[in-house]
């Protein structure tokens, strides 16, 4: 048995085989088995990486009892690529938030080498789909706020040579160029210098994230690009009234940019009694991760698996309404139903949310694959939001760098 420290912990390697174990399954029929492990499966937005920096117990390697995502569950669950968030929260700035925000780099890419029969990095469509040939789990980079590259393009252009494919524009507060969904308009959506950083994107074939981001940032941001955005981990706002979803009109903008957006599995922005109730008991979804944070004393892992904690506890005893897995479908239903199905994806937030009861870790995934046969999608269809969408976007931003750079 091949063994490896990363961080002080052991890690054992695990064969690179995908089983589906009775325990994760045994409600998904032998179609959906068979669709879902046909298709290339891809989650736009993990937050493990606050595990892999914070977390001294965690081993990525082994079947872990705590959070939403290991290899063992992975290889259960079908995954076969996940988007690794690089984040650091809003009020860190400056050289500060790059040297934190390099650091979790360099943790996910140490990760994958110690790791080799499971895990690749990816920078490209080509690559994620190489990585799925050979049965690894493709490893992808993801900026989660652009208060992260400190105001610098320079900054920026050196995330991506380290292979970060997405950036999103703001997390929980403004930056200095980009108004938030959850802070108070300071900008009136972007600047003229969030503009030139949406160009930079393009040029560097960096896909925009609009998650996060004010609905006049979303708007400007789409007059400015030249290739298609995602939203790496949003829902609708139709069913779950939070400014962190996305409106219809939203929507059907993204759709007509030929992006896509790929659902958040988080309780809250998945159920409006879920998000009225949380918000009452602990404050809005900022307050909240806050408080947690100071309680952990600034170590992020702890702040999000003690919050989930605390919220399934709070949902076993009525303090909180139930949401369970088959809200994720009502969501995936609504997007395609308004912005198309060549625009709907998965961005789960595992390992940085409050999981949806039955959607508890990885391994649940052929359940969306089964639930959306049985509602009638083809399987052409279901593939497409598996994995196949994001994979076009990829594709297409990757054609809209390499013209940039033919126009040099």
């Amino acid at each position: 048995m091949n063994r490896m420290c990363l961080h002080g912990v052991v890690i054992v390697l695990c064969l690179p085989v995908v089983v589906f174990t009775q325990s994760s399954s045994s409600a998904v029929s032998a179609r959906a088995k068979q669709v879902h492990e046909a298709a290339i499966v891809v989650d736009s937005h993990d937050d493990t990486t606050q595990r892999l920096v914070f977390d001294k117990t965690f081993d990525i390697a082994a079947r872990n009892t705590t959070g939403n995502l290991d290899i063992p569950r992975m290889r259960e669950g079908g995954l076969d690529a996940l988007f690794f968030s690089i984040w650091v929260p809003s009020d860190v700035t400056g050289a500060d938030a790059v040297k934190r925000a390099t650091g979790q780099i360099t943790a996910v890419r140490q990760t994958v080498r110690e790791h080799p029969k499971d895990l690749v990095l990816a920078t490209t469509a080509a690559e994620l789909r190489k990585a799925a040939a050979e049965h690894r789990i493709a490893a992808l980079l993801g900026v989660e706020g652009g208060h992260m590259i400190a105001d610098s393009l320079a900054t920026l252009r050196e995330y991506a040579a380290l292979g970060v494919r997405y950036m999103t524009l703001t997390h929980f507060k403004n930056n200095n160029w980009a108004d938030s969904s959850t802070d108070q308009p300071a900008h009136d959506g972007l600047t003229s210098f969030g503009k030139d950083v949406v160009r930079e994107m393009n040029r560097l074939g960096v896909m925009v994230d609009i998650s996060h981001v004010a609905d006049q940032t979303f708007f400007d941001a789409l007059a400015i690009t030249t290739a298609p955005v995602i939203a790496s981990h949003s829902s609708c706002r139709a069913i779950a009234n939070h400014p962190r979803n996305m409106t219809d009109d939203m929507l059907r903008a993204l759709a007509k940019n030929g992006g896509v957006v790929m659902i958040n599995y988080h309780a809250a922005f998945l159920s409006e009694p879920f998000r009225v109730a949380s918000e009452k008991r602990s404050g809005n979804l900022v307050a909240a991760m806050a408080a947690m944070s100071k309680k952990c004393g600034g170590n992020e892992a702890c702040t999000t698996l003690e919050g989930e904690r605390l919220d399934h506890e709070a949902m076993a005893t009525g303090e909180l309404p139930s949401v369970t897995w088959e809200a994720i479908i009502d969501h995936i239903d609504h997007a395609v139903k308004v912005a198309g199905i060549d625009h709907v994806g998965l961005g789960s937030d595992f390992d940085g949310a409050t999981m949806p009861l039955g959607m508890e870790d990885a391994s649940k995934l052929p359940r969306i694959t089964d639930a959306l046969l049985k509602k009638g999608y083809t399987e052409k269809d279901v593939t497409k939001i598996l994995g196949g969408n994001i994979l076009r976007v990829m594709e297409a931003v990757e054609r809209e760098a390499a013209k940039a750079r033919n126009r040099k």
